[in-house]
């Protein structure tokens, strides 16, 4: 008896495809791939306090200012107590840089052999208003001896030193995309089951697309090449789209075709995302799908960092988008 209608398949989880595409990763000792569950894991945890912040009094403010000097939220510090123990507790890793953080955790887990640079809840002034938020990190190996502490070289890395990249987006839906360096892949959390399963596999970003995602409010204070772009976007009647969450602006664009802009300006003269926990593993993601990012002149994961919270401007998305935005800078540099 046919029993397939009534008792469809739900997918490849998340655990079981790590499994099957560990012999993928650059260093198949099955740390990295425990690392990726705790990410998970953490990532469930942290979607549980967003769903039910509005009723627990964790919407809202923390009533202090981070490193970056900006205002944090409840759920920011949630997030980063969350994957802080998450890490601290799997083992995998001994420390961890994180937008939270003003100086490198020290997880005190010598044998660690992997370092974290973590955005533990990206764009979450807008949990407030509903809007999507969400979760950035990169993974690098440490290059010191394991068992000693942890020196500088362990944590400012190129992002091409990436053996992992990814994000979690909370949102109608929560999802975890990541990469290893052997394409890209989503996968979609099932609350009832507890589980994530795959339903993006092997996402490409179209090579061209309609849509431009800028803050146009600081459009004065852009360079002459930005503005310059943004014209020709309108005039190619492309559509704006901005939601002021990274992650969120970014998995829109990655899915339909496009490209996000976060220039330098007359106030930020280095733009205001950060290169090791921001636009690294945002870049390295991007590639993998076929697309492309820069800071207007390099490509962002060759920039070599000077500090944990460098900042850089950001050029991201669909191929033709950004040849265009780079082509526009290096004339006026030239």
């Amino acid at each position: 008896m046919d029993t397939s209608h009534i008792a469809l398949p739900v997918g490849t989880a998340l655990d079981r495809f790590i499994k099957r595409k560990q012999d993928d990763f650059p260093f198949a000792s099955g740390e990295l791939s425990q690392l990726l569950r705790d990410i998970a894991l953490a990532g469930k945890i942290v979607d549980r306090e967003i769903r039910r912040a509005g009723l627990s009094n964790l919407a809202g403010a923390f009533g202090t200012q981070n490193v970056q000097g900006e205002q944090q939220q409840k759920l920011d510090v949630v997030a980063n107590v969350r994957f802080t123990r998450a890490f601290k507790n799997g083992g995998e890793v001994c420390a961890i840089i994180s937008e939270e953080e003003e100086k490198i955790v020290d997880l005190a887990n010598p044998n660690g052999r992997y370092i974290i640079a973590i955005d533990p809840l990206d764009g979450s002034s807008n949990i407030d208003v509903n809007v999507s938020i969400g979760t950035i990190f990169s993974i690098y190996r440490r290059i010191s001896p394991v068992g000693g502490p942890v020196q500088e070289e362990d944590v400012l890395q190129r992002g091409t030193a990436q053996v992992a990249a990814g994000y979690i987006l909370f949102s109608s839906s929560t999802m975890l995309v990541y990469t290893t360096g052997n394409g890209v892949n989503g996968f979609t959390y099932e609350p009832s089951l507890g589980e994530f399963f795959l339903s993006h596999q092997n996402m490409r970003i179209p090579e061209d697309g309609g849509i431009y995602s800028i803050n146009e409010g600081s459009y004065h204070s852009f360079s002459e090449p930005v503005k310059q772009y943004i014209e020709e976007c309108k005039e190619r009647n492309l559509s704006a789209r901005y939601i002021g969450s990274l992650v969120a602006d970014f998995h829109r664009n990655l899915l339909k075709g496009g490209i996000y802009i976060y220039p330098a300006t007359k106030k930020d003269k280095n733009g205001k995302l950060r290169l090791m926990y921001e636009c690294n593993a945002l870049a390295f993601i991007v590639e993998q799908a076929g697309g492309k990012a820069t800071n207007g002149t390099e490509r962002i994961m060759e920039l070599t960092p000077e500090v944990i919270h460098e900042r850089v401007p950001f050029f991201v998305g669909s191929t033709k988008m950004v040849n265009r935005v780079k082509e526009l800078m290096q004339l006026q540099n030239a």
